[in-house]
């Protein structure tokens, strides 16, 4: 079992970047999937990108469009989020999670985080 703990949110202007951070406990960080999700007041949680438990393969949902990029530390047991460019539209709560799978969707992820508020201003 592992625990997850999002940081690095804030407010930002719009076209500025920031780099989120998912703290994990416990030794066996490494032997998971770790994927990105956001989520937007009344709106679905959606998946963001995700990468594998060596570090050496990343996927992304369609949408992301080249401006975010994950990447993990083994070492350290944290994954990251680096968002660039960013819009208004931006703006939501955003989990990691992790899975025994290069899964996609909300219910393949086996831990989640409580989300750290990233808020992009015009």
């Amino acid at each position: 079992q592992i625990q997850l703990v999002e940081s690095g949110g804030g407010l930002v202007q719009a076209g500025g970047s920031l780099r989120l951070s998912c703290a994990a406990s416990g030794r066996t960080f490494r032997r998971y999937a770790m994927a990105w999700f956001r989520q937007a007041p009344g709106k679905e949680r959606d998946f963001l990108g995700g990468i594998s438990w060596t570090g050496g393969r990343t996927y992304y949902a369609d949408f992301v469009e080249g401006r975010f990029t994950i990447s993990r530390d083994n070492v350290e047991n944290t994954a990251y989020l680096q968002i660039n460019s960013l819009k208004p539209e931006d703006t939501a709560v955003y989990y990691c999670a992790a899975s025994n799978m290069e899964a996609r969707d909300v219910a393949s992820m086996e831990y989640w985080g409580k989300g750290t508020l990233v808020t992009v201003s015009a």
